[in-house]
């Protein structure tokens, strides 16, 4: 077996059928396994995936929980039980728009046995139409990237990944508790081992709606969810990465910092600051210059501001 595809879904009766469809297009020379990890939805979605490997039962393979686990646990399941060469992942909220996409990341993995994983551009598209689609990866994304970079900033999106299975073994228990992010504590356990490759293709669609794991949650909460799991990460490796870790804190805040000063919005921003200094505020990607001006902008020039935030300023 070459591939596993691991498809993600809970509640996702309006979605799952697209992302199926998408992974039975695909064009490969070489065969490969679907599974399906459904986590007790209470909508239909059960019942579609039923219906799937109904009709497919020499590709599908259905892993079900019975009762809802809200867990990574969704995730390590089926990546224990992946057969193939390669591990591709996919939410069940989400699609490939490319029938050569298995094909090709397979074949730039067979390439480059450097890379332990890779992935490609995806474009994000807005529940409703809220906004115009855009690209998830940015013009200048470099062709290949390593574990600092991913420590810096989860830059993958989930649809867009393939990694090999061999050298990742056994998923670590205690990945099962940073949910609901699934896919970031992956990318870095992948990029132990190797580096990460990237095909500047759009092959694939991320879905931005109110029903996914990470995006209902408010933009304060999101970042609180992020700095909760940069240091659960660290602890969780025992501190063996720990300039990385604290440095990413401190960049993550650091431009929260700068875009809510640009807002006006000076509470945040002195709140996002403080955390900035409790990482690793002398590193390479923050020159003390602007550090310094952005601290002077703040906590002097913003108190002659009139600003009527009134945010949680404790972390």
């Amino acid at each position: 077996m070459k591939v596993s595809v691991i498809v993600m879904t809970y509640n996702h009766e309006g979605f799952i059928e697209k992302a199926l469809d998408s992974v039975l297009m695909q064009k490969t020379a070489f065969d490969y396994e679907i599974l399906v990890s459904e986590d007790c939805s209470t909508d239909g979605t059960r019942e579609i995936v039923l219906g799937y490997q109904q009709r497919y039962p020499e590709r599908f393979r259905l892993l079900l929980s019975e009762k809802n686990i809200r867990s990574n646990a969704v995730v390590t399941r089926c990546v224990n039980a992946a057969r193939g060469e390669y591990v591709a992942l996919l939410d069940g909220d989400d699609y490939w728009t490319a029938s050569d996409k298995l094909q090709k990341q397979a074949d730039f993995l067979d390439r480059h046995p450097e890379c332990s994983l890779c992935f490609h551009n995806a474009q994000v598209i807005y529940e409703n139409d809220s906004r115009p689609p855009r690209n998830w990866t940015p013009d200048d994304q470099p062709e290949f990237s390593d574990l600092e970079d991913i420590w810096m900033g989860n830059f993958i999106a989930t649809c867009s990944t393939m990694f090999r299975r061999a050298p990742l073994g056994e998923v670590p228990d205690w990945y099962d508790n940073f949910f609901p992010i699934t896919d970031w504590p992956l990318h870095i356990l992948n990029a132990e081992r190797g580096k990460i490759g990237y095909i500047g293709e759009v092959m694939g669609a991320y879905r931005y709606h109110t029903g996914g794991l990470f995006s209902p949650y408010s933009e304060i909460e999101k970042q609180y969810k992020i700095l909760e799991f940069l240091r659960k990460m660290n602890q969780c490796l025992h501190y063996k990465y720990d300039d990385l870790a604290r440095t990413s804190i401190s960049k993550y805040f650091f431009e929260w910092a700068e875009e809510y000063e640009n807002r006006g919005d000076y509470p945040r921003a002195r709140e996002c600051f403080r955390v900035f200094l409790s990482g690793k505020p002398v590193n390479k990607y923050v020159p003390w210059r602007r550090a310094l001006k952005l601290d002077l902008k703040i906590h002097l020039l913003g108190l002659f501001k009139n600003n009527k935030t009134n945010q949680p300023e404790t972390v």
